[in-house]
């Protein structure tokens, strides 16, 4: 079994959505807040929910997620 951590660089993040659509979980959300850029981050909810298929990560044109897993014995 494994456990998963998923990581947005929210400060690099465009608000382009892609993840969140990409999520099978629909675990994704924008933030109700603007970074830096000007955009609505996306972030992730419900994070016990997620089984680390990395969708999200492979459709982030701009490489904002990073997902490790980590064994638990």
């Amino acid at each position: 079994m494994s456990k998963v951590r998923v990581t947005f660089n929210e400060e690099l993040c465009k608000g382009c959505e892609l993840c969140k659509n990409a999520c099978p979980k629909g675990i994704i959300e924008m933030a109700g807040y603007i970074n830096a850029m000007g955009y609505h981050p996306a972030k992730l909810v419900n994070p016990q929910e997620c089984v680390g298929c990395g969708f999200c990560a492979l459709m982030c044109p701009d490489l904002v997620i990073k997902i490790e897993k980590e064994e638990i014995k």
